[in-house]
């Protein structure tokens, strides 16, 4: 077979253009730390790579998505804490209205003070969260749950508790309804607090006045209890949900870590063997440079 001048160059210029190519490859290799730089250098590895940043991205979400659960159930918990706190200092108060020593212009005084107690109740009740929507209206974030009465406070949420995907297969209500919390198990704390301030602010001039008084001062009492009762209870459930939210975040965080090291395992570059890699393909691109230069300078008058 005959091997022409022309074909020689094409060969060895392809051949040096081949060694150009798989040197630039690995210096990229290096430069990015991947060893994947196109799905072509290996298409299974990239397919599972790419499964896997979207289940991390998805795993991300879900973070994000806890961060905003722990925010409105803390705000929440923070909130019933003062309820809790102003819900004590009236059940003292409505204790030591029975003191019999107490005159008229005493429990008048009680009721003064009661009346503050209601009114901030209230503000808790309508307490909204850092973008201005309320804790305690259910769905209807934008709508001021509790409007004072006569009578008490009326009510204008709804029972929706507003549910966060906080895991591939956990919802998690991060509101309760001001109703259930306020006016739940037959116990509406703010009618309770409107009877007994018109109670104290009443003068007791009989013996069946002072009677009165002391059953009012009774149910009061029991029905101060059923508030704090229900207070506490979502109190509980609160915490019970953000303990969850804990746990699901260290989970979580496994997980993630997990993909990290799924995703360097599939496409990190091996440093030791890309550098050696990349000094063999140095040392023969050199080579066959200057095999290509004598080869490409050879003739038959050199032999004549």
């Amino acid at each position: 077979m005959r091997i022409s001048t022309s074909m020689i160059f094409q060969q060895g210029a392809a051949k040096i253009s081949d060694l150009q190519t798989n040197l630039v490859k690995t210096q990229q290799q290096l430069s990015t730390g991947r060893r994947i730089l196109t799905p072509a250098d290996d298409p299974v590895a990239a397919a599972r790579a790419l499964d896997v940043t979207q289940s991390q991205s998805v795993n991300a979400q879900y973070a994000t998505n806890r961060q905003t659960a722990v925010g409105s159930l803390t705000a929440v918990d923070s909130t019933l804490a003062s309820v809790t706190s102003v819900l004590q200092d009236v059940k003292t108060q409505t204790v030591y209205a029975g003191n019999g020593t107490l005159s008229n212009s005493d429990r008048s005084n009680l009721a003064t003070q009661l009346s503050s107690d209601l009114d901030q109740l209230l503000a808790l009740a309508n307490t909204t969260d850092g973008i201005g929507n309320y804790l305690f209206s259910g769905y209807q974030t934008g709508t001021q749950p509790f409007v004072k009465t006569a009578t008490g406070a009326q009510y204008n949420g709804d029972q929706g508790q507003r549910q966060i995907q906080v895991d591939s297969s956990r919802q998690m209500a991060v509101s309760d309804s001001g109703q259930a919390i306020f006016q739940g198990n037959n116990q509406d704390v703010f009618k309770t607090l409107t009877d007994l301030i018109t109670l104290l602010q009443t003068p007791v001039t009989t013996p069946a006045g002072s009677a009165a008084l002391t059953a009012g001062l009774s149910t009061a009492n029991g029905n101060i209890d059923q508030s704090l009762n229900n207070v506490l209870t979502t109190r509980a459930s609160v915490g019970s949900r953000l303990r969850e939210l804990d746990s699901l975040n260290s989970a979580g965080s496994s997980r993630d870590i997990q993909y990290s090291q799924t995703l360097s395992q599939l496409q990190d570059v091996d440093y030791a063997k890309a550098i050696s890699q990349l000094t063999q393909q140095q040392t023969t691109l050199q080579a066959a440079q200057q095999s290509f230069v004598k080869i490409a300078g050879l003739s038959l008058f050199n032999y004549l």
